[in-house]
């Protein structure tokens, strides 16, 4: 039987040389459940990249977006599912979110990143970040 596969957008939201990580809820799956990530979703059917990047940040932090920057996709296989994440990096005039979905927030500088468990396919962007920025 084949994992089921999703496509999915996340932000690097970036505020004056910061970036926040979100905190997941629990989870009945333990290697996602109160992991740390960049926040994002599903993309949906005939959505471009971009259109589903700010949707979703309007959607879970209220906020509205322009100019996502292309930085990677991370192709990453959990227990349960396969997963294409694409990865944009955006940067934003204010902190003001609203947290619809996670638990949690934090703006981290780049030497403060690995200060949280963060879920493993937002691993490579981390490592992306750390030599980019």
């Amino acid at each position: 039987m084949s994992k089921r596969h999703i496509e999915v957008v996340a932000a690097v939201l970036k505020n004056k040389g910061e970036f926040l990580a979100v905190q997941r809820g629990v989870s009945t799956l333990d290697y996602v459940s109160q992991k740390w990530e960049f926040p994002g979703g599903k993309v949906e059917k005939n959505e471009t990249l971009v259109a589903a990047i700010i949707r979703e940040l309007e959607e879970e932090l209220r906020i509205s977006v322009v100019d996502p920057q292309f930085l990677l996709t991370i192709e990453h296989s959990y227990p349960d599912f396969d997963i294409t994440m694409h990865c944009f990096v955006i940067e934003v005039p204010t902190r003001n979110i609203e947290l619809i979905e996670h638990i949690d927030s934090r703006w981290l500088t780049k030497d403060q990143l690995w200060d949280v468990d963060w879920a493993a396919a937002d691993m490579p962007a981390i490592e992306k970040l750390q030599t980019t920025f």
